[in-house]
């Protein structure tokens, strides 16, 4: 994929940047520590429940996180954030809270506008890191609100070997090839696994599925589908399922539930304007960040179907910056050279 070069267009009179970041999870701060180490001076836009997310992005919705490098006790999901923030600002980074609505890729300086100005003189930056990440898709069921994050998930890497699920029954909804895998992971921590399967049979490739049915620790509940979740207050202790088949109702005991059944990529800011897979991913050139306009970025789980991790999150983070870095060093190098000229 060879990126897009694109016109030019004036500089803005209300704010031009070197640099600007759209996203504050992991991605996004450790991108913003990057440049801002670099003197580009960066400005990241932490958004205002951009996406459904307080600033800080997924990781703000979880508990404790035990599988972070350099946590040996586990870190709270907010707290985490919260020093990948101040860290950010410590080395120069200026974050603002506010959510960017519109943005213009067709011409550099790239255009962009903040909630609530669009009818105003938009502000431009001459690289972009999209950074606003991905969310887990959720059933909302009766009692999911009250059992979110305590007995509830939408990771099994990240939340499968808390104690509060080990030696304990456990179900996965999903039909997938991800349902097979985090069905299969949280055997490894629960006593049994029960995989709620709303059809008579897995969407999962068929060498998934076979792994999955000949599990002995794991159970399919064909044609179920789960209808409320149920605890004592604090902690999920019983799922109501329902047989779509026969209708008839009955009680899983559970400490456990993970959803496997997809996630919504946060990408609605550049559809039509960069390349997407078809499920709404930002594609980039393989080993890289670059998307398919020159001079934007993409790093996180807006780009990252396969691993959504913190730390790869991060990994990525570092390496949009390091391009964004090259590309405008190349960049203001070029710009000499023709002015020697």
């Amino acid at each position: 994929m060879a990126p897009i070069t694109n016109g030019t267009v004036p500089k803005s009179a209300k704010m031009h940047s070197k640099v600007v970041i759209i996203g504050s999870g992991p991605a996004g701060h450790t991108a913003a520590l990057y440049l801002a180490r670099a003197n580009l001076n960066p400005i990241l836009f932490e958004g205002f429940m951009a996406n459904g997310f307080a600033p800080g992005g997924q990781l703000t919705t979880t508990t404790e996180i035990e599988n972070y490098p350099g946590f040996p006790k586990g870190i709270m999901g907010p707290e985490l954030m919260e020093k990948f923030r101040e860290q950010s600002i410590r080395f120069g980074t200026q974050v603002i809270t506010e959510t960017i609505s519109k943005i213009d890729l067709s011409a550099r300086p790239f255009r962009y506008w903040r909630e609530g100005q669009e009818s105003e003189e938009p502000e431009t930056a001459d690289s972009v890191i999209i950074a606003t990440g991905a969310s887990a898709k959720r059933l909302h069921l009766k009692g999911e609100e009250t059992y979110w994050q305590s007995g509830i998930s939408a990771c099994a890497v990240c939340d499968g070997a808390v104690p509060i699920f080990r030696n304990k029954p456990l179900a996965v909804i999903g039909g997938g090839d991800s349902a097979v895998e985090e069905a299969t992971y949280l055997t490894k921590y629960g006593s049994h696994v029960y995989v709620l399967v709303r059809r008579g049979e897995l969407r999962a490739s068929k060498i998934m599925a076979k792994r999955l049915m000949s599990n002995p620790n794991i159970t399919i509940l064909w044609n179920t589908v789960a209808i409320e979740c149920k605890g004592d207050g604090d902690l999920l202790n019983n799922l109501r399922i329902k047989n779509v088949l026969t209708g008839d109702e009955r009680d899983l005991p559970v400490n456990g539930l993970f959803y496997a059944i997809g996630h919504e990529p946060a990408t609605a800011l550049v559809r039509n304007q960069l390349q997407t897979d078809e499920d709404g991913y930002i594609v980039t050139v393989p080993g890289s960040t670059q998307t398919s306009v020159k001079g934007v970025f993409a790093a996180g789980d807006v780009q990252d179907k396969r691993y959504r991790q913190a730390i790869t999150s991060a990994g990525s983070g570092c390496m949009a910056a390091l391009e964004v870095e090259r590309l405008l060093a190349e960049e203001e190098a070029d710009s000499r050279e023709d002015g020697a000229v």
